[in-house]
Formats: C-alpha cells, sequence, structure tokens
C-alpha cells in the first residue's frame, strides 16, 4: 500500500497527485466520484457509465413531468438567451 498526500486549500480544493491522476485514467475536466462506505472509509474512483440505463437517475427527478416541446424550449432559451451580467 502506498500513501500519497495532498493539501486542502481554504476553498476545499484539492489537486490530486499526478500519480494518482495517472493510476485512475483521469484527464482534464474527469469527473471523480468520492464513496464513503459503511464503515467510514472514502474511496476515490472514476464513475462510468456503461450504459444508458445506467446514468438512470444521475440528473435527479423533475417535480412534473414536460413535454417534449417544453423541454426543447427550455434548451434553446439556456443555449441562446442573452446572458445577463451580475
Amino acid at each position: 500500500m502506498k500513501e500519497i498526500t495532498a493539501t486542502l486549500t481554504s476553498k476545499g480544493q484539492v489537486t490530486i497527485p499526478a500519480e494518482v491522476r495517472a493510476h485512475l485514467g483521469l484527464k482534464t475536466h474527469d469527473k471523480i466520484a468520492f464513496v464513503i462506505d459503511e464503515s467510514g472509509n472514502v474511496q476515490l474512483r472514476v464513475p462510468h457509465y456503461p450504459t444508458l440505463a445506467s446514468l438512470r437517475g444521475a440528473a435527479g427527478k423533475l417535480e412534473h413531468p414536460l413535454s417534449w416541446e417544453a423541454m426543447r424550449q427550455i434548451a434553446y432559451e439556456d443555449r441562446f438567451a442573452p446572458r445577463q451580467a451580475k
């Protein structure tokens, strides 16, 4: 077993050491999952979605079903509506 340490910033961020990224096959913009098991141990994993069915529920749940046209309109507005300055 090998232990590799990293430092937590004041913003709660950690740089994943190069050796760990290489071991997990991580690239820029990849997602990682922190898995806490029943005994409290934390594991770092790369989430994999091998099938479309495995994504079910990953984005949460709507309070009310939307029609296909309503979803298209929301997507259009999100993509093409002018952004407001904050």
